[in-house]
């Protein structure tokens, strides 16, 4: 009897097409080998899970309610196994001040950050503040999205009117600007799988250079560095992957600058589109996309 496998995809993110893509892609791969049912997050799940009865379920959403930790807490009440990462190490990775509050304790370089709260702090003398703390430019960004959803780098002339952009959030980071390479580190598992480099056409690797094929992002791969600066920037996503507990598949995003590395963030449930960086790495180091899924699905477990 084929293995029973429930795909978890869409949801309510900004990220919810992209989340789609993905649940396609792994039904796509998966549905010769294996019975297979795609499922919104919505108020039929539990219905499904009863009447489907899956073996595992693959967590194909991206985003709020579906990587930070809200989608694994219902899993995990269902008894079901899932794959990716659990509650809690969802839940840090997808607030960007958390995570990096705990990179920081453990001395992994991050570029420096203030917390914006739209009702608490008045915007006069921010300016000054990031003068101070941060400079010009920098990068505005909501705490909890993904895919650089409402991401803008911004110069001290554009900055109120960019910030204003996001008073939807209620609260953002206002992060240092690191220029430089932009590098991305897969990990699977205890497997330093690989690394990436990319080139965005635009200005910086947005949600647009990452989901549009006319966005033309170059992807160089292998990364032209030294070998050992190369082991270093796989030791330190390797190392985050660790501190915050996570599981299964995970993506780290860098910056390489003035001879240092800078993480910006993990991804606890990295895209599988056919634009996704992990399937790219994958794919290098000789693992078919089939492999990899299949070794996510074997992963997956309860208690995570």
């Amino acid at each position: 009897m084929k293995k029973k496998i429930l795909i978890l995809g869409g949801g309510i993110s900004k990220e919810r097409q992209i989340s789609l893509e993905t649940a396609k892609q792994v039904k796509n791969i998966l549905k010769k080998k294996y019975k297979v049912l795609l499922s919104d997050l919505d108020r039929n799940l539990e219905k499904k899970i009863k009447t489907f009865k899956p073996s595992i379920v693959f967590n194909a959403l991206h985003g709020r309610f579906g990587e930070d930790g809200y989608a694994q807490s219902i899993l995990e009440s269902y008894k079901v196994k899932y794959t990716h990462s659990g509650v809690l190490s969802s839940a840090l990775a997808m607030d960007k001040v958390a995570s990096k509050k705990i990179f920081k304790e453990n001395k992994i370089l991050t570029p420096r950050f203030i917390k914006f709260n739209y009702q608490q702090n008045m915007h006069r003398g921010l300016k000054n503040i990031i003068k101070k703390k941060l400079k010009f430019p920098v990068v505005i960004k909501p705490i909890n999205e993904g895919s650089s959803v409402g991401v803008y780098i911004t110069s001290e002339k554009n900055f109120i009117k960019k910030l204003s952009k996001l008073k939807k959030y209620q609260e953002v980071m206002i992060e240092e600007y690191i220029a430089g390479r932009e590098i991305q580190v897969a990990i699977l598992g205890k497997k330093k799988l690989g690394a990436i480099e990319l080139r965005p056409k635009r200005k910086f690797y947005d949600y647009k250079a990452k989901y549009d094929v006319k966005s033309k992002t170059e992807h160089i791969i292998p990364v032209k560095l030294q070998k050992k600066k190369i082991n270093k920037v796989l030791n330190i996503a390797f190392k985050a992957h660790k501190i915050l507990n996570c599981r299964g598949v995970t993506r780290a995003d860098f910056k390489f600058y003035r001879n240092k590395f800078y993480l910006l963030e993990i991804n606890t449930q990295p895209g599988m589109t056919k634009l996704s960086l992990v399937p790219e790495i994958a794919a290098y180091k000789g693992i078919t996309f089939l492999n990899l899924i299949e070794w996510i699905l074997n992963d997956a477990s309860t208690n995570r």
